[in-house]
């Protein structure tokens, strides 16, 4: 059971290490519009990655750009059926689709379609306001906070909950607040740092600390980590 919390220089210790065994992720990646759509695209991504891999929302948002259906007046006045079409790849794509369309709704009839007024929000108001539309739970909230708002709200999900969980780090309880007060209660708010954090537990628990079969013998945290030292003795 965990036994501990980790401390400020502990977090930071873990975040240079994985930085330096794989070198920056460069989180969240943007790769049809830098400029004006740049928010959507890292918004309509957050939605469209929910319960499948990266590939499978990467190939939906390519779909979504070739079929012209992109921004947010533009989901907005699609045909349902046209966005089903180009999501089909994600998985769950009836769904998603109403979570698009919710998202989009909300930005184009209360902030002018334009995510700036939307990202110009306080914090807690941006993330109340997020966590009231459709579709948008508390990881995809966090999400298009940190990423889309460059606002510091520390993302979490299944991989670093499992990292959090083999560390033996103390949870006061099993809530998304729980796990994502371990690291904003000990790291200064900085957008760049937690962005690339969020990135780089990520990587490290899809491809060493697995599910199944860990790769305890090559992890860079293995003596830093009571389900390692377990597995390995």
């Amino acid at each position: 059971m965990p036994t501990t919390e980790p401390t400020t220089e502990l977090l930071l210790e873990i975040y240079d290490r994985l930085l330096a065994n794989v070198g920056e992720r460069n989180w969240w990646p943007v790769r049809y519009d830098s400029g004006a759509e740049a928010g959507f695209e890292i918004a309509a991504g957050a939605i469209l990655v929910q319960n499948t891999s990266w590939s499978n929302a990467e190939r939906a948002l390519k779909n979504l750009h070739e079929a012209k259906i992109w921004g947010y007046q533009a989901v907005y006045e699609a045909d349902e059926s046209k966005i089903v079409e180009a999501i089909r790849s994600s998985g769950y794509y009836n769904t998603k689709t109403k979570k698009l369309r919710a998202y989009a709704q909300t930005l184009v009839e209360e902030f002018g379609g334009d995510d700036a007024n939307l990202f110009d929000l306080e914090l807690s108001e941006l993330r109340e306001k997020l966590l009231s539309i459709y579709g948008i739970g508390e990881e995809t909230a966090d999400d298009i906070i940190l990423y889309a708002a460059k606002k510091p709200s520390f993302v979490m999900d299944a991989y670093t909950r499992r990292l959090v969980d083999r560390l033996g780090w103390k949870v006061a309880g099993n809530k998304y607040a729980d796990y994502q007060r371990l690291f904003m209660s000990k790291l200064k708010p900085n957008v760049e740092i937690w962005g690339e954090f969020h990135a780089q537990l990520d990587g490290q628990a899809a491809r060493v600390c697995m599910k199944r079969n860990p790769l305890c013998e090559s992890c860079v945290l293995l003596d830093l980590c009571p389900t390692g030292k377990k597995n390995l003795s």
